[in-house]
């Protein structure tokens, strides 16, 4: 699947774009990129916000995800890409648990 990026797109648009192909996971936006060594903040953008609110590289394009890519591949495409901080979640019987543990793990390996 390829999800338009811009500054105009809403926060809430990407999560559904997202979600309607995998429908297991949900994406979080965070207020500010967190830093590839540094613990992510837990302030997320709110769902009615424009991505410009939420990102530090304001390059428009598309980022392509399958489900043969891991998690934290995903989350690094879209912090160095677009400088947007992303956080991949699984539901989890009615929960929705991080998938920060398991980053190393494909979408599809995750799915399972």
């Amino acid at each position: 699947m390829k999800i338009a990026i811009n500054d105009h797109r809403k926060v809430f648009a990407i999560q559904e774009e997202f979600s309607a192909t995998f429908s297991n996971f949900k994406l979080e936006f965070h207020a500010k990129p967190h830093q590839s060594a540094g613990a992510a903040d837990n302030e997320y953008c709110k769902h009615s916000a424009h991505l410009s609110e939420c990102r530090t590289v304001h390059e428009s394009g598309e980022i392509t995800i399958t489900p043969h890519m891991t998690a934290a591949n995903l989350q690094q495409n879209f912090r160095d890409v677009y400088g947007l901080g992303v956080e991949v979640f699984k539901k989890s019987g009615t929960a929705w648990v991080s998938t920060a543990d398991s980053a190393g793990l494909s979408l599809e390996e995750l799915n399972q």
